[in-house]
Order: C-alpha cells, then sequence, then structure tokens
C-alpha cells in the first residue's frame, strides 16, 4: 500500500513545509527535469546520437523523410505523459509556466504561488537539459565536427535544436509569424488540458488524462510543430536555451541570432516565452466561452429540480 511507503528520512523531514509549497514547488522542479531530459532527450537522439551511432546515412544524415520529424514529436509527447505522472499527484502538473498562468486566470489558482512556480520550472528545465549534454556531449562534438561547424561561432544550429527552438526560413527573420504560432500553439494546449481535465467534461478514466495530455502535445506538434519548433512552454525552451548559452552556443542561443546565407533570425529569446504565455490566456478564456459556461449552465440547471424538492420537503 502506498501509505506503507516510509518518508526517505523518516517522519522529521515533514518539519520542512512538504505538504505546502515547498513539496509543491519540488515536485514542479522535478517534473519539469523530467519533461527536458526526455524531451530534450529524443531531439539529441534524432539530431546526434543516432548518426554518431552509424545508425543512419552518415554522421550528419538527421530528418530523412518525416521520420525524424515523427520520433521527436511522438518522444516530447511520452516526454509530458512521462513528467505528468511524476508530478500530477502533486500538484497536478504544470511543468509549464504558461499553464500555471492559465490556471491562474480562470482556475482560481493562487496568483501568490505563479511566480515561485516559474522559477522552479525554469531551474528543472535548465537541469534537465544539462543532463542531456552530460549524457550525449561527445555524440554532440562528434556530429559538430562531421559537419564543419563551430558552436560558439554561431554556426552549430543543429545541435542547437537539441535544447531550444528558433523559427524556420520561410518565415525571413519576422518576429510576427513566429509570435502568432506560439500563441495559436499554446491556445489549443491550455484548451486541451483544461478539456482533459474538466471533471464536467469527458475527462479521461483510469488515470489516462496524463498520457491524454501527451497526445495533445503530439498533436501540435505535428499540425503545428515546423513553423517555430512548438515550444508551447516558456521554461521548457528558456531554460535549455540558457544552458545552451553556457554550454557554448553563444548568441545563436542568446540572444537568438543566427545568420547563414537567406537563413537568419535575431533576438528571436522572448518569442517562446512571450508567445505562451499569451497564447495561454486566450486559450483559457476560449475554453470558458465555447464549453466551460455551457458546462457550469447545464450543471446548474441540472441541479435546479434537487434543489426545488429538497424545499419543499
Amino acid at each position: 500500500m502506498a501509505t506503507d511507503i516510509k518518508p526517505l528520512h523518516g517522519e522529521g523531514r515533514s518539519f520542512a513545509g512538504l505538504s505546502g509549497l515547498t513539496g509543491e514547488l519540488m515536485a514542479e522542479f522535478f517534473g519539469t527535469l523530467v519533461l527536458i531530459a526526455f524531451g530534450d532527450g529524443v531531439v539529441a537522439v534524432a539530431v546526434a546520437g543516432l548518426p554518431g551511432s552509424g545508425r543512419t546515412g552518415g554522421p550528419t544524415t538527421i530528418f530523412v523523410g518525416v521520420g525524424g520529424w515523427l520520433l521527436i514529436t511522438w518522444g516530447w509527447a511520452l516526454a509530458v505523459a512521462l513528467a505528468v505522472y511524476v508530478a500530477g499527484g502533486i500538484t497536478g502538473a504544470h511543468i509549464n509556466p504558461a499553464v500555471t498562468l492559465g490556471l491562474a486566470v480562470r482556475r482560481r489558482f493562487p496568483w501568490n504561488k505563479v511566480l515561485p512556480y516559474w522559477a522552479v520550472q525554469v531551474a528543472g528545465a535548465f537541469f534537465g537539459a544539462a543532463i542531456v549534454y552530460m549524457v550525449y556531449g561527445p555524440a554532440i562534438q562528434a556530429f559538430d565536427l562531421a559537419a564543419k561547424v563551430v558552436p560558439q561561432q554561431g554556426t552549430a544550429l543543429a545541435t542547437y535544436s537539441i535544447f531550444s527552438t528558433f523559427p524556420a526560413p520561410y518565415f525571413h527573420g519576422s518576429s510576427l509569424g513566429p509570435l502568432v504560432d506560439q500563441i495559436v500553439g499554446t491556445a489549443f494546449l491550455l484548451i486541451f488540458v483544461l478539456a482533459l481535465t474538466d471533471g464536467r467534461n469527458l475527462s479521461p478514466a483510469s488515470n489516462l488524462t496524463p498520457f491524454m495530455v501527451g497526445m495533445a502535445v503530439a498533436a501540435i506538434g505535428m499540425s503545428y510543430g515546423p513553423n517555430a519548433g512548438y515550444a508551447i512552454n516558456p521554461a521548457r525552451d528558456f531554460g535549455p536555451r540558457f544552458a545552451a548559452w553556457l554550454f557554448g552556443w553563444g548568441k545563436t542561443a542568446l540572444p537568438g541570432t543566427y545568420s547563414s546565407g537567406a537563413f537568419h533570425f535575431a533576438n528571436y529569446f522572448w518569442i517562446p516565452i512571450v508567445g505562451p504565455l499569451i497564447g495561454a490566456v486566450i486559450g483559457v478564456l476560449l475554453y470558458d466561452f465555447f464549453i466551460g459556461d455551457v458546462l457550469a449552465s447545464r450543471l446548474k440547471k441540472s441541479e435546479a429540480p434537487e434543489a426545488e424538492r429538497a424545499a419543499g420537503n
């Protein structure tokens, strides 16, 4: 029985306030770490691990057809699902500042917890990225050597993509298209999260909600991913971006600037932060306008006869 499991350091560990905010922050930190360790990990496999280990057509061969993209979208889906299973019993597993903001706007999540949640989510994402670099560092270096690129010179975009996101070349350096993309993608994420966790709706049974949240992320990646890498999570992007900056990717990571031929973008770092935060608020408002308020109205209507009968008695 779960109730028979003894605390790691005995009952005395409860003094740290683990039943309150401290425990919530620990769960958000660890859940986000798991998310990035497996999400960035699958990108590392696609970009550097498989090519470097001789499992593709060459040491720099990635994204053969759609297979590489599907590997990444399904990998991120499982990363999200597993992270929610890890931390969900404590906080519901926001593991995303945009989700935290959205819940604060319309779901009575305490505003005084928003900034602490954001801080530990970014920290967890940073350490998750550090784990990926620790494990795949040799593969990354081998890929860059074979591709004749140097991260410090701002030329190693492929290996940088392991950690963080950037816009597609067809935006020609414009911020508007990627910003809209992040707003739309995150709005859908919040709509799906609310639909899956709303007990008045068709919420999944048998503890399948985390898995279905992962499927929602897979759907977003498959439908809206190529434009800007579907960060849809400020912590998922900025934590690993900061790690990549520390590990040597320089201006490609921060401020997010790259130029090679016709492909260029500049000061991109703010888009995967601002876009998801805006999108989260829009997604929550749209869900409540089209679905949540309808469910509330129907529930109130169904309860009215019971209240009348109770009053008659």
